[in-house]
């Protein structure tokens, strides 16, 4: 029979402090994000102050009555800050309307707009909407006609003849191109809305409907002779077909663009690769010493007492993070001063562990430190995680990159016949004569990778 006993063991935890849990949570932030808490965090805390701000000198007693208006309103803050953030009120006592971040209209919503006003009777807008729910953000219709049929109603009895009437009134509508179901279809639609005096105009919609793969592979002499056409009147022609836009769908609804700002700058100065932090869109925090000195030995002002220890907080992780920071960029340039000076080629062997060691800090840590992160340069702006790649053996014993083969490919690829194009047999025969061990498939699944096709894609065929 079990008895109830009491038993006493020692051991050991690791508690993660608050300030501890605050700079984790920094250090993986980008810039943008970092810069949105800061403000966020001078907004509701006023032992906080910007060291970019010109400093207004203040008397004991203005500074000692600010902080008693402050303590006075931090009720009313705590009640009312939510509401805004909400979307509730302005400072005027007007309401506050909250802004997307991204401004006009879907492509979805461009077509349906149309379609209200267009002369579609009502069974021809309910196709529609069938319809323009099947169109792509490229602008194509991404469904069969069958497959549209059966979405629809069965009651309405909708047949393929009535859903290929309302796609060519569909096609019909802005951007010019919609509602096709392929690239040919699509510049055929643009080349159609083209004045049928154009001269090239009939010649470039017999080229888009039977020879964009004669185009693609620039067999010119082929078309020539098919077409009996003059060299003249075929540049004219193509110079129309590719005069279209292949995702007219974009021009309504582009994607949205990506903005990156560099976390750090690296610079070659007087011979030697120098690397600093980018102050861009970051402003420098620090406690206000004067509000602090007055709460020093002061046991009133909780509230405010909490405010400065926060801030301390804040300020100290951003510091660490920040010197994190300039020790991992500084550790990976030392590492790739090669890349830098030379280009993909010359890029060596790196993983996590290496940088951990290096700098004497955990693999994790480095992960977040690498995470959205990028580093200006002379070559161009790189995420960290981009100076990272796995081993590759050589002959001597020595260990290549796999950014460093994936550029040898690419270059193998550049300078190769065009009519005997290099197997990846090949290609990986031409690396161990370089001395790097790299097998078939590796360089199948790098050129893959790349977005290079097989050597039978890559063949280019001689005019007869």
């Amino acid at each position: 029979m079990l008895k109830p006993s009491l038993q006493l063991k020692l051991g050991q935890t690791l508690t993660m402090t608050p300030q501890l849990q605050q700079a984790i949570r920094l250090l993986q932030l980008p810039v943008l994000d970092l810069n949105a808490q800061i403000q966020e965090a001078l907004e509701e805390n006023i032992m906080l102050e910007m060291e970019d701000l010109p400093d207004v000198p203040k008397t004991s007693a203005e500074s000692t009555a600010e902080i008693e208006t402050i303590k006075a309103e931090d009720s009313w803050q705590s009640s009312s800050m939510q509401h805004i953030q909400d979307g509730g009120w302005n400072g005027e006592g007007r309401p506050v309307q909250e802004f997307a971040d991204e401004s006009g209209e879907t492509l979805r919503e461009h077509l349906l707009w149309q379609l209200e006003f267009e002369d579609f009777d009502p069974r021809q807008a309910l196709i529609g909407e069938a319809l323009i729910d099947s169109i792509n953000d490229d602008g194509y219709l991404a469904a069969d006609l069958d497959d549209i049929v059966e979405s629809i109603d069965p009651e309405s009895a909708v047949t393929v003849g009535e859903i290929e009437e309302t796609l060519c009134k569909i096609q019909r509508l802005d951007p010019i191109g919609v509602g096709a179901r392929n690239l040919s279809e699509c510049i055929v639609l643009q080349l159609q809305q083209l004045d049928a005096q154009t001269e090239g105009r009939e010649l470039a919609m017999k080229l888009a409907t039977d020879h964009l793969d004669l185009i693609a592979s620039q067999e010119f002499g082929e078309l020539r002779r098919s077409l009996r056409t003059s060299e003249e009147e075929l540049d004219d022609a193509i110079a129309l077909v590719r005069s279209c836009n292949p995702k007219p769908g974009l021009a309504v609804s582009p994607a949205s663009a990506e903005y990156v700002i560099p976390d750090v700058f690296v610079r070659k100065i007087d011979g030697r690769w120098q690397v600093e932090l980018s102050a861009t869109g970051i402003p420098r925090l620090s406690v206000n010493q004067q509000y602090a000195q007055i709460l020093r030995g002061n046991g009133d002002h909780a509230v405010l007492r909490s405010q400065l220890q926060e801030a301390r907080w804040l300020v100290r992780s951003l510091e660490i993070r920040n010197d994190t920071l300039l020790k991992v960029a500084t550790c990976i340039v030392s590492r790739q001063k090669e890349f830098l000076e030379r280009g993909d080629e010359a890029m060596k062997p790196l993983v996590l562990r290496d940088v951990a060691e290096s700098i004497g800090m955990h693999e994790s840590t480095i992960s977040r430190v690498t995470t959205n992160k990028y580093m200006h340069t002379p070559r161009g702006v790189f995420e960290f995680k981009y100076f990272f790649s796995s081993h590759l053996s050589t002959v001597d014993g020595a260990e290549q990159s796999s950014t460093s083969v994936r550029a040898k490919i690419r270059k193998l690829v550049g300078a190769e016949n065009p009519a005997k194009p290099l197997s990846d047999s090949k290609i990986a025969k031409m690396l161990a004569d370089e001395g790097i061990n790299v097998a078939r498939r590796t360089v199948a699944k790098y050129r893959e990778a790349m977005k290079i096709g097989s050597s039978s894609e890559r063949k280019v065929k001689k005019p007869r």
